[in-house]
């Protein structure tokens, strides 16, 4: 067999390799052919003669040209392209100004409502899809869709739009799929704070090479490209030839993996989703959501589309710029949820010595902190506490369907998403230094500064109630709902094959629910040292059950709520003076195990 090499120019991604090689082996007597597109070369095998011509026509055919590429510039040679990019900087800036006028950029919905009506769920999503969701995916799909349109000018308006279509429907598709996984399993695809912001921090980076590569300041970099193996690429029919586009199976798997992209509003339904215990609320919740925010990701898709003639140039590099500004926000909201403080390292900061704050009072030895939550942030965002004592961090959401509501912090394992109104999260500060906190995107962040308060006379009091309390981790929950205990705080939830031990192990008798007109009563009353007392029922299927909860104090940690998996999933909480309802009917009979939302057990329910 024979062999001959041939010099290629104009390739720029593994599809230009599979292209060249499928038209190569058209060719008469062609036995194999391996295209490199680092290399600029076609290795072609061979049986007889080779006609060089019949090389050249294929090489042609599929769209590029034999020769050698010649060495491109590190800066653009062209002033045209220089003009250009300032003049698409200037309409950013002036779409910015307009924009933060008018608020675009603080869009939100009001404190009214319920992720559990599918209604204002759609809305959320439609305003993910104009806001934190078109940063991010929206950013990456029009880095994405504007260089195919700049290397396919050929392609029809439909061949364009195609492959958004085919994203969306792989993003709606997998995030109703995973909604139910999630709504079903629990927390399982539910990704560190630290993994979620190296992964925006990636994507950042993509965006970024992507951008400058749309502004065409920088030629070398048209060659770089993040691309798949050239089998896996055959596999998925990625560029197939008769199209000369994305693969509608590629843009579906894309569109399908932003489940897993850190956009603050897709965390909190994600959130909800886990929290309701249910696959079909799961699904239904992540699904609407999804299908909220096409409009908004079908718009920069329908936009890249239209563009073609003299205008294609200067709107690729107007796409670039918006492209990288994404980009930068982005991965300056990667550093945060990573904990990374880029102004600590800018400005050597040191954690300051100051021992008092306006803002956090003493009240009982536990340090109260408050602030509020908005759409834009939080307010105030720096506070500063004393090691060893218990703070009692009071957050009013004055926005509960905004970004901001979803607050994380590594360092104090905590994980929420806040309800309207007032919110209080607990924790005890041990080590002295700067805890951060953010939303769930790393949009916008805070800060506690630690300071040592051991000389400080007024925290002589709380000495024995910080070693009585829960070190090292945090416990949050809202006035409403149970928050995150998935580090084990205070709650117990590390002691939860404990408790699940000692109430397997209750041999007290159960107590009967009692028959009012058609419903069957129980009761039990709540207190923070005893718990819910008593502890053991039993009731009879197909009939409606009203579980009623007097509660003597306010609830406290997570087991300052309660829920019953399997009879009523949606967790309620305590609130001193207050009766706390469950109704539901019991279909099966079996034993239910009473818990707090996070699922610590505290009693049983036996249905017969």
């Amino acid at each position: 067999m024979n062999k001959t090499k041939v010099n290629i120019k104009g390739m720029h991604c593994r599809s230009c390799e599979i292209l060249i090689e499928d038209e190569l082996m058209k060719i008469h007597g062609v036995k194999k052919v391996n295209v490199s597109e680092k290399n600029g070369t076609a290795e072609i095998h061979y049986q007889g003669n080779l006609d060089h011509n019949k090389i050249e026509k294929a090489v042609c055919n599929a769209g590029y040209a034999i020769g050698i590429n010649d060495k491109k510039p590190i800066f653009s040679t062209n002033l045209q392209d220089y003009k250009d990019l300032g003049f698409a900087f200037l309409i950013i800036v002036v779409l910015y100004l307009i924009g933060s006028e008018l608020g675009i950029f603080n869009i939100s919905l009001g404190a009214g409502g319920s992720y559990k009506s599918l209604p204002v769920v759609f809305l959320v999503g439609l305003t993910a899809g104009i806001s934190t969701c078109l940063a991010l995916v929206g950013g990456l799909v029009l880095a994405a869709s504007a260089r195919f349109v700049e290397k396919h000018p050929q392609a029809t308006t439909l061949q364009k739009f195609k492959p958004h279509l085919f994203f969306n429907a792989g993003r709606i598709f997998s995030f109703f799929a995973l909604g139910g996984i999630i709504g079903y399993a629990g927390s399982f695809f539910q990704l560190s704070t630290t993994t979620l912001g190296f992964l925006t921090i990636a994507v950042g980076g993509v965006m970024v090479l992507m951008g400058l590569q749309l502004t065409e300041i920088f030629p070398r970099l048209s060659g770089l490209q993040f691309t798949l193996p050239k089998g896996i690429s055959r596999a998925l029919g990625i560029k197939e030839q008769s199209e000369k586009e994305y693969s509608h199976k590629n843009s579906f798997i894309l569109g399908a993996s932003t489940f897993f992209l850190p956009c603050g509003f897709t965390q909190a339904m994600q959130l909800f989703a886990i929290s309701s215990g249910s696959p079909i609320t799961g699904a239904f919740t992540m699904g609407v959501f999804a299908l909220g925010t096409a409009p908004g990701l079908l718009g920069i898709g329908g936009l890249t589309s239209v563009i073609k003639g003299a205008f294609a140039k200067p709107f690729f590099k107007f796409a670039g710029l918006v492209v990288i500004f994404m980009a930068v926000f982005n991965i300056s909201n990667g550093l945060n949820l990573s904990g990374i403080d880029v102004n600590a390292f800018l400005n050597q900061s040191t954690v300051s010595s100051v021992q008092t704050d306006p803002n956090v009072t003493m009240e009982n030895g536990v340090q109260v902190v408050r602030m509020t939550q908005t759409s834009s942030g939080y307010s105030p965002n720096s506070f500063t506490i004393k090691k060893g004592i218990p703070v009692k961090w009071i957050v009013t959401s004055e926005n509960a369907f905004s970004c901001a509501a979803s607050i994380v912090s590594p360092k104090l394992g905590i994980r929420t998403n806040l309800s309207a109104g007032e919110n209080v999260i607990e924790f005890t500060p041990t080590e002295v230094g700067n805890v951060r906190f953010t939303c769930s995107m790393g949009m916008y962040s805070g800060s506690f500064n630690v300071v040592d308060g051991s000389d400080d006379p007024t925290s002589k009091i709380s000495v024995p109630n910080a070693a009585q309390a829960t070190q090292a981790n945090a416990v949050a929950i809202s006035q409403n709902t149970a928050g995150s205990c998935s580090s084990g705080g205070g709650c117990g939830c590390g002691a939860k094959p404990q408790k699940q031990a000692a109430v397997d192990a209750d041999k007290a008798a159960p107590v009967a629910a009692v028959q009012e007109n058609s419903t069957q009563v129980i009761k039990a009353t709540y207190t923070v040292a005893d718990d819910v007392k008593p502890t053991k029922f039993i009731v009879k299927a197909g009939s409606l059950v009203r579980f009623d909860i007097e509660a003597k104090e306010d609830g406290r940690g997570c087991m300052g709520s309660i829920m019953i998996p399997g009879l009523d999933n949606n967790p309620q909480g305590f609130e001193k003076g207050k009766i706390t309802t469950l109704a539901f009917t019991p279909t099966k009979p079996g034993s239910y195990t009473i818990t707090c939302a996070m699922g610590v057990p505290r009693g049983t329910i036996i249905v017969e």
